[in-house]
């Protein structure tokens, strides 16, 4: 994934990297230039990038990167050619290699270079209450509305007849066609993404974006974060309730009915045509396949095979569900 919006300081020698990292320079690495850090499908030469999990093994072993922060009981899934950088904590290293090529990506501050619509090119072009403030890089599409006290700071596309409602803020986001997003909604702003530390806690950056595709609709009160190595993205059709929240990096398919007071972990994968019943929660890092029904107030903690039924806590198949609960 490319960062869209967040400008790379790099190139930087991987050297100066790990020095940065606290970590021991290994002879054998050269001051060869590292260009960016991408997860491991999206790397390339030039590049460094990170594994951390034998969940991803499978992404491991086609990577292009030519180093990898990783540990020696993983590294036999890499590529030979893949230079192993061995540290101990492989994700604070890569937050704070991320950071040294993202600087900007870390905090979320107001942004400061917002202005009145009535200051902007957009003044006439679109269709507006009072107290609108628009960002630098925002463009819009055809027979686009915004409400009173909204905001699209810095780094907005949307595209045409798409309504955006009153208290609402967006940033860092691609919106495509006929896309409805309501009243009092944040999106764009970055993950809950830090690893504890006993003095103060370490922010993971967040260089990707959030995309919500067309025919898309967002509840009211609801919550997108951004994405922190890829980008978060809502399927074609996708009418989402009031008060969900989708945290970084979700994929959530096309045609899905999220209810209200869904909450979804990061980096869950939800497939096409997936219904989820209100107050239901999605663990994290795990898939939920296509044509599912999730119950209202169940607890996915596993992945979910299509054509599903599941209720409860964990969330089990409908049918043994019922049959444990007469």
């Amino acid at each position: 994934m490319s960062s869209l919006f967040f400008k790379n300081a790099g190139p930087f020698e991987v050297n100066y990297l790990l020095s940065k990292c606290d970590i021991e320079i290994d002879k054998k690495f050269s001051n060869d230039n590292i260009l960016d850090i991408k997860d491991l499908s999206s790397a390339t030469s030039e590049m460094v990038t990170f594994f951390h999990s034998k969940k991803y093994a499978k992404y491991a072993s086609k990577t292009k990167a030519t180093y990898c922060l990783t540990n020696k009981m993983l590294s036999h899934y890499l590529p030979l050619d893949c230079k192993k950088i061995y540290v101990d904590n492989i994700l604070i290293a890569t937050a704070i290699i991320t950071n040294i090529f993202y600087p900007d990506s870390i905090t979320d501050d107001f942004d400061s270079n917002v202005k009145d619509i009535s200051k902007t090119t957009l003044v006439d072009k679109v269709k507006h209450g009072m107290n609108v403030l628009i960002g630098t890089n925002v463009t819009v599409g055809k027979n686009f509305s915004i409400g009173h006290n909204s905001i699209l700071e810095s780094n907005v596309v949307i595209g045409d007849n798409c309504s955006v409602g009153s208290n609402t803020i967006i940033r860092n986001s691609i919106i495509h066609n006929n896309v409805h997003v309501l009243d009092r909604c944040v999106i764009g702003k970055k993950g809950f993404g830090f690893f504890p530390n006993k003095i103060s806690n370490f922010r993971y950056p967040h260089i990707g974006v959030v995309i919500i595709n067309d025919n898309a609709e967002i509840g009211c009160g609801s919550t997108i974060d951004r994405g922190s190595m890829s980008n978060t993205v809502i399927g074609k059709n996708t009418y989402i309730d009031n008060q969900v929240h989708v945290a970084h990096n979700c994929k959530i398919g096309d045609n899905c009915i999220i209810a209200g007071q869904v909450g979804f972990a990061g980096s869950s994968i939800i497939g096409d045509n997936v219904m989820i019943g209100g107050q239901a929660g999605i663990s994290g890092h795990i898939k939920i396949g296509n044509n599912v029904k999730v119950a209202g107030g169940s607890g996915v903690i596993k992945d979910i095979k299509n054509n599903s039924k599941v209720m409860g806590y964990p969330a089990v198949d409908l049918k043994t569900f019922i049959k444990n609960n007469k």
